[in-house]
C-alpha cells in the first residue's frame, strides 16, 4: 500500500485518462450523493412525525366514547356510552401496575372577558396529572392541584396566547377572569410545543365544571400514559387489555368500533416505523443500483487502462513479476478512484445537511440527517465498491501471458 512506485503508476494511469476517469468517477460519487440524500430524507419524515407528537407523552393513550352500531347484550344500537368519575378509578384498581398518570378531559366552549378585551376559548377540565400527559410547561405560577379538585375551586392555567390577548402587557396570575360570565382566578400560564392553538386552550379543575354544569360526574375522554418502560409489543398489549375491559364494562360488541375508539401513540409510532422501514429499504435500493453502475463504469475502465498497458503487463511478467502484484496495482487504482470520488459524494452530501438541514422543520418534515453509523457504512461500501470493481479486470490482467501480451499490437 506505500510503494511509491505503485502510486505513481496509478497517477501516470489516471492523469492520461483525466477525462475518462472523472466521468466514471463522478457516477461513483452522485450515486453516494444521493443515497445520502435519499436516506436523509427518510431520516427527516421520522423527525417531522415524532415532533408532530412532542407535545404530548409518547407513552399516551386517549379513550372516547360514542354511540353504539351493534346490538349487544340486550341493548340495541344507538345506545350513547357515556364515562364518568367512576371510570377513572376503574382503571386505576384494574391496571395498578400499568397506569403512570391519567385524567378525565371535560371539554367546554367560552366567553372569556378581562376589563375591555373579549375572546373565545376551548376549556378542558382535568386533574392534576394532567400537566405530564400533555407536557404542559408552566412558565409562571403553577397548574392545578388536588386542593383544587377538591374544593371545586374557580381557578384557571390560561396559555400564552390567551393572556396576550387578554391581558396585553399585564401580568395575568392571580387576576380575575370572566369565562362565560363566572370569575375564575388565574393560578398559572402556560406554553405548549406544539402550535399557537394549543396555546389558546384554558385548564380548569373537572370538579368545577361538573358542578357548574348540571352537578354531573360525566367526563368525555380519559387520557392516560402508561409504564414508560414498556417496548411496543407490552404497549400494544395493554391498548388491547384496556380496551376489552371497557367493552366488557360497558357490553359494546367486540366488533363495534364506534361504541368506543382507543388511541395509543404506540400504534401511531409502529405504523411510522413500518412505513419509514419500508422507505429505508427502497431507497437503499435505489441508491445502491445507482453506486452500481458506477462500479460498472470503473470496472469498464479497468478494462480499457489493461487493455492499453498489455504490452507493459507483459513485459513484467517476463521480468518475473508475480501475478499477485499485477492484481494489486490493479485494485489499488481501482480502490483509489471509488473511494476518491465517493468521498468527495459523501462529503457534500453531508455537508449540504449539516449546512441547512437543521433550518428545515415543516409539519412532516424536520432536520434531515445521517448518522456517524451510516457515514462509516458508507465509507466501507466504498471501499468493497472499488474492490469488486477492479477484481475481475485484475485478475484478466494476471492471467496475460507474456508471449502474447508481448505480440499485441
Amino acid at each position: 500500500m506505500f510503494d511509491r512506485d505503485i502510486w505513481q503508476e496509478i497517477y501516470h494511469s489516471i492523469s492520461n485518462n483525466k477525462l475518462r476517469t472523472f466521468l466514471t468517477g463522478f457516477s461513483v460519487g452522485w450515486g453516494i450523493f444521493i443515497l445520502v440524500l435519499l436516506l436523509a430524507s427518510v431520516k427527516g419524515m421520522q423527525n417531522g412525525f415524532t415532533l408532530q407528537f412532542s407535545d404530548d407523552a409518547t407513552n399516551s393513550i386517549f379513550v372516547r366514547t360514542g354511540t353504539t352500531s351493534l346490538a349487544y347484550g340486550g341493548f340495541e344500537a344507538g345506545r350513547r356510552i357515556q364515562m364518568t368519575n367512576d371510570d377513572i378509578e376503574y382503571i386505576k384498581r384494574s391496571f395498578p401496575n400499568d397506569i403512570e398518570y391519567i385524567s378525565p378531559r371535560v371539554y367546554q366552549n367560552t366567553s372569556a372577558r378581562y376589563k375591555s378585551e373579549t375572546g373565545s376559548y376551548n376549556i378542558q377540565a382535568v386533574y392534576p396529572d394532567h400537566q405530564a400527559i400533555e407536557k404542559t410547561i408552566v412558565n409562571k405560577g403553577r397548574f392545578i392541584n388536588t386542593n383544587d379538585l377538591i374544593n371545586a375551586s374557580k381557578v384557571a392555567v390560561i396559555g400564552r396566547k390567551v393572556e396576550e390577548d387578554l391581558f396585553k402587557k399585564e401580568d395575568a396570575i392571580g387576576k380575575f377572569v370572566e369565562f362565560n360570565g363566572l370569575p375564575f382566578r388565574v393560578i398559572g400560564t402556560f406554553t405548549d410545543d406544539g402550535d399557537d392553538n394549543a396555546e389558546r386552550n384554558i385548564y380548569a379543575p373537572t370538579s368545577t365544571y361538573q358542578k357548574m354544569y348540571g352537578q354531573t360526574d360525566h367526563i368525555d375522554q380519559i387520557a392516560l400514559t402508561y409504564n414508560p418502560n414498556y417496548d411496543l409489543t407490552e404497549a400494544l398489549a395493554f391498548s388491547d387489555r384496556l380496551e376489552n375491559v371497557f367493552r366488557r364494562r360497558f357490553k359494546i360488541a367486540p366488533q363495534d368500533q364506534a361504541g368506543i375508539r382507543i388511541f395509543n401513540y404506540a400504534e401511531v409510532f409502529e405504523d411510522i416505523s413500518n412505513f419509514t422501514g419500508g422507505l429505508d429499504i427502497a431507497v437503499i435500493i435505489v441508491g445502491l443500483l445507482i453506486l452500481l453502475s458506477g462500479i460498472v463504469g470503473i470496472g469498464n475502465i479497468m478494462v480499457f487502462i489493461i487493455k492499453e498497458r498489455t504490452k507493459e503487463i507483459g513485459v513484467r511478467k517476463a521480468l518475473g513479476a508475480e501475478p499477485w502484484s499485477i492484481i494489486k496495482l490493479v485494485l489499488f487504482e481501482s480502490v483509489f478512484i471509488t473511494a476518491l470520488s465517493g468521498f468527495i459524494g459523501l462529503g457534500i452530501a453531508t455537508g449540504l445537511l449539516a449546512a441547512i438541514g437543521p433550518s428545515i422543520k415543516t409539519g412532516a418534515f424536520a432536520n434531515p440527517s445521517v448518522s456517524m453509523s451510516m457515514v462509516v457504512t458508507a465509507t466501507v461500501i466504498l471501499v468493497v465498491a472499488g474492490v469488486l470493481a477492479g477484481l475481475i479486470p485484475a485478475m484478466k490482467a494476471a492471467k496475460v501471458k507474456p508471449i502474447v501480451a508481448l505480440t499485441d499490437k
